[in-house]
């Protein structure tokens, strides 16, 4: 009973982190950072001015892969001591590279900025 509790109380932790992770809106008078983007169609050259990706978008591959290891290792742990922790950890991290590269893979959006 108490390694469920403890389970629980880890998931809502995890759920909690997630949900102050997640991106929130530009707020009214911060700039938003922007990069000029070369298009090239039919010969010709332009720059867009667009948004600079989240932390997340940028480094999308390597956080799933850590925030993965690092829940296996912690559901092991407490599920079987050290050697549940390594044990969890190699399952975190396999189970979080399927998601990624196979199951989720990466799609690209460009924004277009408006100048005022």
């Amino acid at each position: 009973m108490k390694k469920f509790i403890y389970s629980m109380f880890i998931m809502s932790l995890l759920v909690g982190m997630m949900i102050f992770a997640a991106p929130s809106t530009v707020q009214a008078g911060v700039q938003e950072k922007t990069y000029l983007r070369k298009v090239v169609r039919n010969g010709r050259v332009r720059y867009i001015r667009v948004k600079k990706p989240s932390f997340y978008r940028r480094h999308r591959n390597r956080v799933n892969m850590a925030l993965g290891t690092g829940a296996g290792a912690l559901i092991g742990g407490i599920a079987g001591g050290g050697k549940g922790a390594l044990i969890g950890a190699g399952v975190g991290a396999g189970s979080s590279a399927l998601y990624t590269y196979v199951w989720n893979k990466k799609k690209r959006k460009y924004v277009k900025v408006r100048r005022n």
